[in-house]
């Protein structure tokens, strides 16, 4: 038996790979499903199931295009109701994997059909829980995502989930091995480790909500803090639940060279966005005008998901060399398959081409604690509110990038302002959706918060309710 976690940074989402005499089982895959199936036949293991913990609202699953590749059933938990052929396990069902079990445990709470999946070895010892979004280190699911959808509260649902984990999970053994679908960064949780696997014995110790003394202490416990989750999550839900295109076919569309010229003609006809994922320096020394700037080096699809929201926008890529698959290979996995074609040559052919650029008023920390001295500036700290909290500059207004929708109308064009984050990466993001909405009055820091702090500027830990975004 052999179980391997396959991590992915940017979405702080974990699939599993499980094999057994010869049988393949994978729990909640990723949407590209080529690496999957060249693993299965590098291992010569055939892929007995596909087992999704539930309908995920933070990223599109492989499992239709894998189920397609490789004829392996797709299961879901009870109450599942999927809009394609799959096995609707009953509560404690077990599946046969090689030598190995595996028992569906229905946990709702964070959705009606979450479902965790409990590994039991070739002599009987239950030996691992994939948990799914039900249970977290350091954190459970939070249970605000399937509310409209069940017309139950927030309430409603943290009281299933505390039926769910203090019924079903507590009771397993302390040295079960916790396989949780999502780590630190992601938006399904809010109190996430960042270790990506313990025991149930250390998490019984030390997640807070393993530990509440009573039913209504886990519901205020779960419940407190909760923001309003992304807005793309709902479109995420509906695809993984009702089915997609082809992430091949995606992937054939997406991947569509167009000449500068073509560029032009594609965004006027299609209304595209154009989206720039190269870094924040090289984006900042000069765009395509009206151009979204968010970098592959960062959290990408998540910030693309929060912030462009809906899934169905036609897309034109401007990428580094060679970045145009990863480009919409990213985009896919949070359901953006519409990208009609990519800059071919990069922004240099359009430069080169005499073309119209912009730039980003962008100065170093220096000369901004400099320009700063003296002068009661407008600062704009669009880190999270956490972050602000911790260490913030003066009189600085908390602004968090997640919101830039909400406060944005807020602005003041006649009166200049200063914009950062922690180290110049969300500051982009913010300063090229201002300037493709005809805001020019700013001024962005780089290199943000974390340069910021060697220079003189003074700093404070005192939070004034007046400076922040409520």
């Amino acid at each position: 038996m052999n179980v391997e976690q396959l991590y992915t940074g940017c979405l702080a989402q974990g699939a599993y790979y499980i094999t057994s005499d010869g049988e393949a089982a994978i729990i909640d895959p990723l949407r590209e499903t080529r690496p999957y199936v060249e693993r299965l036949e590098r291992d010569s293991v055939q892929l007995k199931y596909i087992f999704e913990t539930h309908f995920h609202a933070d990223f599109v699953s492989g499992h239709l295009d894998l189920h397609k590749k490789t004829k392996a059933p797709i299961v879901y938990g009870p109450t599942a109701t999927p809009e394609f052929d799959a096995v609707i396990a009953e509560d404690n069902q077990v599946f046969q994997i090689g030598s190995v079990k595996i028992k569906a445990m229905h946990t709702p709470g964070h959705t009606m059909e979450s479902t965790c999946y409990l590994l039991i070895d070739a002599n009987g010892k239950e030996t691992a829980l994939f948990s799914g979004d039900t249970l977290f280190l350091g954190d459970v699911g939070r249970p605000d995502l399937a509310q409209k959808a069940t017309n139950l509260t927030q309430e409603d649902l943290a009281g299933l989930l505390y039926e769910s984990i203090y019924n079903k999970i507590l009771p397993l053994a302390d040295d079960i091995t916790v396989y949780p679908a999502h780590g630190a960064g992601s938006a399904c949780g809010k109190n996430m480790m960042k270790e990506t696997v313990d025991t149930l014995g250390n998490q019984k110790m030390m997640n807070y909500a393993l530990n509440q003394p009573s039913k209504e202490a886990f519901i205020k416990a779960v419940t407190d803090g909760l923001v309003a989750p992304p807005g793309y999550f709902g479109m995420n839900v509906a695809m993984n639940k009702k089915g997609y295109e082809s992430f091949d076919e995606v992937l054939g569309h997406g991947l569509k060279p167009l000449k500068s010229d073509e560029f032009e003609t594609v965004a006027e006809s299609t209304g595209a966005l154009i989206l720039d994922t190269r870094n924040d320096k090289e984006f900042a020394k000069g765009f395509i005008p009206q151009s979204i700037n968010i970098g592959l080096g960062g959290d990408f699809a998540p910030w693309v998901g929060a912030l462009i929201i809906d899934v169905t926008q036609p897309i034109l890529l401007v990428t580094d060399a060679g970045k145009e698959e990863e480009s919409v290979t990213r985009l896919s996995r949070v359901g953006f398959d519409n990208v009609v074609g990519y800059l071919s040559g990069g922004f240099e052919s359009w430069k080169n081409d005499g073309r119209e650029t912009d730039t980003v008023n962008r100065i170093t920390a220096d000369e901004f604690a400099a320009q700063l001295h003296g002068n009661d500036g407008v600062i704009l700290d669009i880190r999270k509110e956490s972050e602000y909290a911790a260490k913030h500059i003066d009189n600085a207004f908390s602004k968090p990038l997640a919101y830039i929708n909400d406060w944005i109308n807020d602005i003041n064009s006649n009166e200049h302002f200063y914009l950062h984050c922690a180290g110049g990466y969300r500051s982009m993001i913010a300063a090229s959706i201002l300037q493709s909405r005809g805001y020019r009055n700013f001024t962005e820091v780089e290199g943000g918060f974390n340069a910021i702090a060697t220079t003189n500027v003074p700093t404070s830990d005192f939070v004034c309710q007046s400076k922040v975004l409520l």
